[in-house]
């Protein structure tokens, strides 16, 4: 049972039970105040939201530590980005915080002085994106009732601008790239693969012979240590058809460069190992884009390529979105929609038909008909509606 009662000191203490049956009580400076407080809870309890005030207190720093601990089913990469993220946005500013005293005003706050720093707003989201899903937890946790990250406005992503390479733009940056990734870049520029899925790519998933690929594995650099994972999405999981002349360049290049044996790498680092993102952009990509002088150019632009050489030579949008690993056809349309040939003047001209040829109207040769009394004839005709169809001698 929930009571108040004023203490020696003048002031009023609220005591009651909470769901786990242990006495809590709490100090106010008016009755009035630690009445409200029980009441609030009294709801809390019978709409099952009471949560231990104890709990509140414990420092986001060390929740973090236990919500790493059991956190299973996330990719080393993501938990990697995740802890990057942790480290340098997120502790230093709420890391000695009691999850109970972190409000929504708060992480407002946060966001607008990691915006005013001159932080990308794809790192702002990214930011808070992990602080909310480490204070979700907390709520699911039963160690606050809600989470502070609510109705925060966050700074607007501008949509970068894809770049499409021209057959002779592929053929000018090949030109340009070390022997050793050169037929890379055509092979990418027409197959369409992620820069993680080209370094993960093994000679026994290549078949020459009917022209294809199969990508059923990533490589993916951690802290140094380079990763080899499934695809993130069933839908990454793929065969790619291989153009017969990019196959033929293959081939030349699984002869010179490529480890041997089945699982042998196909486009493996210069030092032999597995291709790494951060130093083939720095030491091969960059002076190549530079040289064909094509920059600003992302090894990712080379998958867009791909896409758009597919859509050019016909490709249907389920066949886009099954090569290049989207998750549906919905991708595809949003993405590349504008890319597909003749789509807008199709519809255009379509419609501009229908509005010059309106269709003619249908005749009726009893004439128009008259409106119809509750008795089914029409006023002042003097015959039947056609709704009377046929008449029966009595």
């Amino acid at each position: 049972m929930s009571h108040v009662r004023r203490i020696p000191n003048g002031r009023w203490e609220a005591r009651y039970r909470g769901s786990d049956a242990r006495e809590r009580s709490k100090r106010f400076s008016t009755k009035r105040e630690a009445v409200q407080f029980l009441e609030r809870i009294g709801t809390d309890q019978q709409r099952g939201e009471w949560r231990d005030p104890g709990h509140a207190r414990i420092r986001l720093d060390d929740w973090v530590k236990e919500w790493w601990a059991t956190t299973v089913n996330l990719r080393p990469s993501s938990r990697a980005r995740d802890d990057c993220y942790l480290r340098n946005h997120v502790l230093p500013v709420f890391g000695t915080t009691a999850l109970g005293r972190i409000t929504q005003l708060d992480v407002r706050a946060w966001v607008a002085d990691l915006a005013a720093s001159g932080r990308a707003p794809a790192t702002v989201h990214k930011a808070y994106q992990t602080l909310s899903k480490v204070l979700r937890a907390a709520v699911d946790g039963g160690l606050i009732a809600q989470s502070p990250c609510r109705s925060v406005q966050l700074p607007k992503i501008e949509t970068e601008e894809m770049r499409f390479l021209t057959p002779t733009d592929i053929a000018r940056l090949a030109a340009s790239m070390t022997d050793r990734y050169e037929a890379m870049v055509v092979f990418d520029a027409y197959c369409g693969l992620r820069l993680g899925e080209l370094a993960g790519l093994r000679r026994g998933r290549v078949d020459l012979i009917r022209r294809q690929v199969r990508v059923i594995e990533t490589a993916v650099e951690v802290q140094g240590a380079v990763l080899f994972n499934a695809p993130k999405t069933r839908a990454g999981n793929r065969t790619v058809p291989i153009p017969p002349s990019v196959a033929d360049r293959l081939a030349d290049h699984l002869e010179s460069f490529s480890q041997t044996g089945p699982d042998g790498l196909v486009f493996p680092g210069p030092d032999g190992g597995a291709l790494r993102a951060n130093g083939f952009r720095a030491r091969h990509w960059g002076p190549a884009v530079r040289a064909a002088g094509l920059q600003p150019l992302r090894p990712h632009d080379l998958r867009h390529t791909a896409v758009a050489l597919w859509i050019a030579a016909g490709a249907s949008p389920k066949q886009i979105a099954t090569w290049a690993g989207h998750t549906s056809v919905a991708v595809v349309l949003d993405r590349y929609g504008h890319l597909l040939p003749g789509h807008d003047d199709d519809v255009l001209a379509r419609l501009d038909a229908l509005a010059m040829s309106p269709p003619p109207t249908t005749v009726d040769p009893l004439g128009p008909v008259p409106h119809e009394n509750s008795a089914g004839f029409s006023r002042g005709a003097g015959r039947p509606s056609r709704r009377v169809k046929e008449s029966h001698p009595l």
